[in-house]
């Protein structure tokens, strides 16, 4: 498929999407700084993050419906000034409160521009390459991790934690006046009967199942993610210029991941789930028990990187199977991939005040096997039907192609 059916502006639409997710991640490269400037400790600086995961997944959806009436170029503008000024109150912080009111800003602007620059791109972009549009979204997040992530843990080492604010603040800045000149201006969402429509769905119990397994599979991920600063530095040993480096390549595996799962989530949907939870299983536990050696702590982190959050296509994917999903599915879905976020930081934090920064790979690894078992209803029923012939007009089965699914799945949230 030619790489010129994706729109220009769906490139556009991933600079946001990059500059927000820079945002949520750059308190876990900045912990010992951020300690040290807001005289709070490690497990308090972790619950930054679990504020602008709390801030998504509860409030992300709410602003999300109260912008359904509004034109969504419009919308994104809003959606840009309120995290602006989230960013600009986190670089000019006083104390440990102020950062913890700027985290809850930025959340819920960055959970609502999710949704509506996800829905924004499939419009933008002919059914046929709508898959690849939605992976051209998820680069915004993994390039989030791969370059957002370590640049600005570099500016605020060299230059302070009030800088990497600022940095973010300029590449929003910047996302914006983009969006401004290179989006389109479509009508406002659907609003009124679709979205009882919409409401409808969640009436289905096996989607709350199928949610379920998105949020142990990230909570599993950032329990370990969140802390891996201190990690490398105090267990493995690792110097504070050696973890810019490391993140990089966490990074890296994480858009390696990302492009391998891409490609086999419509077809075998549920072996890569299942494969991806058991890597990441034995990684987590890896790291957990070889913490203290450089080569082995190094392959376990890389492996992390590689069967975690990368497992979003998928994931994605068995939404859109199990409720054919529209926007405000999508936006939940979003909310429970964020619950994740928060189960892993904020439970990791008591992991690390209880047991050391050990804790959290072990909750990670009890969260990996959660996941797993939330997969067993779907692997039975899928051998189930893999011993009877299909009579027409059955649903395939999860992990088969369905022509819905790949038309929808460009509309989903990342």
């Amino acid at each position: 498929m030619s790489r010129s059916l994706v729109p220009r502006p769906v490139y556009v639409l991933s600079l946001g999407i990059f500059a927000m997710v820079t945002s949520e991640f750059v308190v876990a490269g900045l912990m010992p700084q951020l300690a040290d400037g807001l005289n709070a400790t490690v497990p308090e600086v972790g619950y930054l993050i679990t504020a602008y995961a709390a801030a998504m997944a509860l409030g992300g959806p709410f602003l999300t419906v109260a912008l359904l009436r509004m034109r969504q170029k419009q919308a994104l503008y809003l959606l840009f000034a309120v995290f602006l000024a989230g960013n600009v109150l986190a670089a000019t912080a006083s104390d440990y409160g102020v950062m913890m009111a700027a985290r809850v800003v930025t959340g819920v602007a960055s959970q609502a521009f999710f949704g509506i620059a996800v829905s924004l791109a499939a419009q933008l972009t002919p059914p046929e390459a709508r898959g690849r549009a939605l992976g051209v979204a998820m680069n915004g997040l993994m390039l989030g991790t791969l370059l957002g992530l370590p640049l600005s843990t570099l500016i605020g080492e060299h230059l302070g934690w009030r800088a990497a604010f600022w940095a973010i603040t300029l590449l929003t800045a910047v996302a914006a006046l983009c969006t401004a000149a290179g989006v389109p201006r479509l009508g406002r969402p659907e609003g009124g009967e679709g979205f009882r429509r919409e409401l409808d769905t969640f009436r289905n119990p096996r989607l709350w199942l199928v949610l379920s397994t998105s949020t142990l599979i990230i909570g599993a991920t950032f329990a370990a993610f969140s802390y891996l600063n201190p990690l490398l530095t105090e267990i493995t040993g690792f110097g504070t210029g050696t973890v810019p480096l490391l993140l990089i390549a966490y990074g890296a595996a994480t858009v390696a991941g990302n492009s391998v799962v891409a490609r086999l989530a419509d077809r075998h949907t549920l072996a890569v789930l299942l494969g991806g939870l058991t890597l990441n299983l034995l990684f987590l536990t890896g790291l957990a028990l070889l913490a203290h050696l450089a080569v082995p702590a190094v392959i376990c982190m890389m492996g992390i990187g590689l069967s975690g959050v990368t497992m979003n296509p998928a994931m994605i994917t068995r939404v859109h199977r199990t409720a054919n999903a529209r926007p405000l599915v999508n936006t939940v879905h979003s909310s429970f991939i964020t619950l994740g976020v928060i189960v892993g930081s904020s439970v990791g934090g008591l992991a690390v005040s209880g047991f050391g920064l050990r804790g959290p790979l072990w909750l990670g690894a009890g969260l990996a096997v959660l996941g797993l078992l939330t997969l067993v209803p779907d692997l039975a029923r899928a051998g189930l039907r893999g011993t009877r012939r299909p009579r027409p007009g059955m649903d395939p089965a999860p992990g088969t192609t369905s022509g819905v699914s790949r038309e929808s799945a460009g509309q989903a949230m990342c």
